[in-house]
């Protein structure tokens, strides 16, 4: 699917406002304030590159954030228990 720019624009921004939206409620705003810097950092690297950025690069751009919020190592404001790590599967026979 061809997309215009103004298109892609809106695109990025969503992508953009979801990931911050996230990381504010699960890292707090100053993470999300580095984690916005990050993203648009990963935009530049992705702008530089020859080929007509897609709307696939948006998510592989904040891929690209994540991964730098998680090098940093930012602990989690939300500390409900992973699913995982719940009893849930206690019962379960193995």
């Amino acid at each position: 699917m061809q997309f215009t720019c103004e298109d892609q624009i809106n695109l990025a921004e969503r992508e953009l406002s979801a990931f911050i939206r996230a990381v504010t409620e699960l890292f707090g705003p100053e993470q999300a304030t580095l984690s916005t810097e990050d993203w648009l950092d990963e935009l530049e690297l992705l702008m530089d590159r020859p080929h007509r950025a897609t709307s696939r690069d948006w998510g592989a751009v904040t891929v690209a954030a994540s991964a730098r919020l998680a090098n940093r190592g930012a602990p989690a404001r939300d500390h409900r228990t992973p699913i995982l790590s719940s009893n849930c599967f206690a019962s379960a026979p193995l």
